[in-house]
């Protein structure tokens, strides 16, 4: 919003209408964009951000009621504040209307006091709503944050197939003894940074970080074409950002350091863990247990990635592999194969 003004839409199919209703919003401080009915008026909403919509109810191409009816239906759109000013009369109008999604209703000629009630009430609202998308974006996966947009919020979860992966900095505590607390929270930004990117990049989500240690998971809650694939290429170039990383860690005479990665590719519970105060998204399960042994097994096999038969089975023919049969892992009664993968 512009100097506390609002960017706001005014949609009537009355040029005299238009032009009055515009002049009495920009002497209340907001900017006014017009359209002379529902059609044109969407077009433009898709095309440019607003704040709010003045919208008539009586137009030709496209009428109010229609244009609310494709804003409810319209995710993007959907929490956009509409107020309707219309000469249209009858309370089951002004009920469809409000069932429609409307703010409010303002009877044509608008009076300018209640205009700027109703204008400045609702703008305020969608500043609040603003706000705390933007929290929800920085705090949240883009990922998550989408699901919970179409699907709301709902402790709970349900079955997929995707791939998990945990990373962790090795010897990370005995490095840490020896650094000032303010150099172990920067190297931490660092690295999780890089870590970031990568795992984001190739479709994945972080869903748990515990000190140097990382969670993340591909499938789940948007799918993916490969999940063992993109999880793979995430980890590999992981590990190279980490590489990279080191080279100027050593010229500034700082330790290299060191990463173990372990995935894992088969069916998970994934949803919002918690309560409805204070919930996550995570996901359970077998397979989110066998990734965070193959982690903790590459110090045991002096590797940097290792993957289960599941992520091998679905892996292109490209990615150079070397087999490690009969594998016991902590937690899991029979033994299995397992693949540390080449980088």
């Amino acid at each position: 919003m512009n100097n506390g003004g609002g960017n706001l839409l005014i949609v009537d199919d009355n040029k005299v209408n238009r032009l009055l209703l515009s002049r009495n919003v920009e002497l209340l401080g907001h900017n006014a964009t017009l359209a002379e009915n529902g059609r044109i008026a969407l077009e433009r909403l898709r095309a440019d951000k607003f704040d709010l919509l003045l919208l008539d109810i009586e137009m030709p191409e496209m009428d109010g009621f229609e244009v609310l009816e494709a804003i409810k239906g319209d995710a993007d759109l959907r929490d956009l504040p509409v107020i309707v000013t219309s000469s249209v009369e009858g309370l089951d109008n002004i009920v469809r209307c409000i069932a429609l999604g409307a703010e409010d209703y303002l009877p044509k000629p608008v009076n300018q006091t209640l205009l700027k009630a109703r204008l400045t009430s609702c703008l305020d609202k969608k500043r609040l709503q603003d706000e705390q998308k933007e929290l929800l974006r920085r705090f949240a996966a883009s990922e998550v944050a989408q699901d919970l947009q179409q699907s709301g919020f709902s402790i709970g979860g349900r079955r997929v197939n995707a791939s998990v992966l945990f990373c962790d900095i090795r010897g990370f505590t005995g490095l840490s003894e020896n650094l000032p607390p303010e150099e172990t929270i920067e190297l931490l930004n660092v690295y999780y940074t890089l870590m970031f990117e990568a795992i984001s990049s190739h479709g994945g989500i972080v869903t748990l970080m515990i000190g140097d240690g990382l969670m993340a998971v591909f499938g789940a809650p948007q799918p993916l074409d490969n999940t063992a694939q993109s999880a793979v290429s995430a980890a590999r170039e992981m590990i190279e950002m980490i590489e990279v990383l080191n080279v100027d860690r050593l010229a500034g005479e700082s330790p290299a350091i060191k990463v173990g990665i372990g995935i894992a590719t088969g069916e998970v519970v994934a949803g919002y863990a918690g309560t409805d105060q204070r919930a996550t998204y995570t996901c359970v399960g077998n397979t989110v247990n066998r990734a965070a042994r193959l982690e903790a097994h590459t110090k045991v096999a002096e590797c940097a990635l290792l993957i289960d038969e599941g992520t091998r089975a679905a892996l292109d023919g490209q990615t150079v592999l070397n087999a490690i049969s009969g594998v016991h892992l902590k937690g899991f009664a029979d033994p299995i194969d397992v693949y540390s993968v080449t980088i």
